[in-house]
């Protein structure tokens, strides 16, 4: 029995004399950048080093030692004893000491290391997020920083999704928004918080809101059909009319087989009067000389919601019928804006010469007029004298009052040039004109 009192004893004492090392801190700890240290002198460096070994082997004491050396001008004094003050679980003291480091040195990244630590401890996850991504900002390769950041990042998300879900199945329509609008914050690309934001829009007549983010997803995301649909409907809902028409014929891209998208389409282009142009529609710029099925197609598309207003009853036509453009014929003929012959031919392959646009540009101005659309005479038609069309000539009044409205001009030597044929591009050019007029 004495025996074992002894050896009990002894080892006790045994026990009293070894060193045992501390455990290492919960706290992640890097140490200070050479762009800061290299400008100390010897012994702050030494200090600086010590220090930060203490405070790695989770020493405060011996750590504060070897800071109290530094002096409170040297930029790891008050970043040191925030550390210190965060293993001693000082979280008050702690965010003194940093957030004073960080303003004396914002570029102290140590200093927003220990800050992000210090308030996700505290449960500040979005002050958290603020300091590793100012460490980040500094030091775009700093491991610990981006994976602290993704991961509230992704918590954060998830958080506010989940409650903006929860707000608006309840129909609690603000604080769903401001939960959406926050999980956003965190995860900008976040596909289902738009969709979630726009449809609450939608419902509250706020287009410009809703399809601000159905654009931002659609964007972020250009081959998801579902996103795109509701940008379509949205769009059509706002009465934008044409881009929602643009919308949907990017969802039959995707799918040409999508029925709603498919019927949307051809109901848009009635609602447009959009038709389905010809080929030979599109090579008319090119033209070296237009003719006057050429100008008939132009007048009848550009001028389409004019010409389509009401029409009389077309003239009989005789030799229209293998013409690509006898339907825009049809059309500026039963208006009278382009001449049927008395043989009831309209020569739909003859060339345009200016004195003949001139007369068809007047026409169309007549017709613009009676549908209610001003086009005002920039100048007086008895200002005008014409060198090379003298008053007995056919289309001498038309050239006139062509010149007057400005759509046509005369040369330097005050010419018309009646009998020059024109280029498509020129006939284009000059119904353009006249459209930039009416509008």
């Amino acid at each position: 029995m004495k025996k074992a009192a002894l050896l009990a004893s002894l080892l006790a004492a045994g026990a009293a004399c070894v060193s045992v090392a501390p455990l290492p801190p919960s706290l992640y700890i890097e140490n200070p950048t050479a762009s800061f240290t290299a400008s100390l002198p010897l012994d702050a460096r030494i200090a600086v080093e010590d220090a930060w070994r203490h405070l790695k082997q989770g020493r405060p004491d011996k750590a504060e030692k070897s800071i109290l050396k530094l002096g409170e001008t040297s930029p790891f004094y008050y970043a040191g004893f925030g550390y210190i003050a965060l293993l001693r679980n000082d979280l008050q003291a702690a965010e003194g000491y940093l957030q004073k480091a960080v303003q004396d040195f914002p570029d102290l990244a140590i200093g927003h290391l220990a800050l992000g630590q210090l308030y996700r401890k505290a449960g500040r996850e979005e002050e958290a997020h603020g300091s590793f991504l100012e460490v980040l900002k500094r030091d775009p390769e700093n491991a610990y920083a981006r994976r602290e950041a993704d991961n509230i990042v992704a918590l954060m998300t998830d958080a506010y999704l989940t409650q903006g879900r929860s707000a608006a199945a309840t129909g609690a329509v603000e604080p769903a928004k401001e939960a959406f609008l926050k999980s956003l914050h965190y995860s900008p690309k976040l596909e289902e918080a738009h969709l979630a934001l726009a449809r609450i829009f939608r419902k509250e007549k706020n287009f410009s809101a809703a399809l601000f983010h159905l654009r931002t997803a659609s964007a972020n995301d250009p081959s998801s059909k579902a996103v795109l649909l509701e940008y379509a409907q949205a769009l059509e809902e706002s009465k934008s009319l044409g881009p929602s028409l643009e919308a949907y014929e990017k969802v039959l891209a995707l799918d040409p087989k999508d029925k709603t998208a498919a019927e949307r389409v051809a109901a848009l282009k009635a609602k447009l009067g959009i038709v389905e142009l010809p080929s030979q529609y599109a090579e008319i710029p090119g033209r070296e000389s237009v003719t006057k099925e050429d100008v008939a197609a132009v007048i009848a598309v550009k001028f389409r919601e004019f010409v389509d207003d009401n029409p009389p009853k077309p003239p009989i036509i005789v030799d229209i019928t293998t013409s690509w453009a006898s339907k825009f014929i049809v059309k500026v003929a039963a208006l009278d804006i382009m001449e049927v012959y008395s043989n009831h031919t309209f020569e739909p392959r003859k060339a345009v010469r200016r004195a003949e646009m001139a007369d068809t540009l007047v026409r169309l101005i007549n017709v613009l007029r009676k549908k209610g659309t001003k086009v005002i005479a920039q100048i007086p038609a008895e200002r005008i004298q014409i060198s090379d069309v003298p008053p007995e000539h056919l289309f001498h009044k038309s050239i006139v009052q062509a010149v007057s409205t400005q759509v046509m001009d005369l040369g330097p030597d005050r010419t018309f040039r009646p009998d020059q044929p024109l280029t498509g591009s020129e006939a284009i050019r000059l119904f353009d004109l006249l459209l930039g007029l009416i509008r």
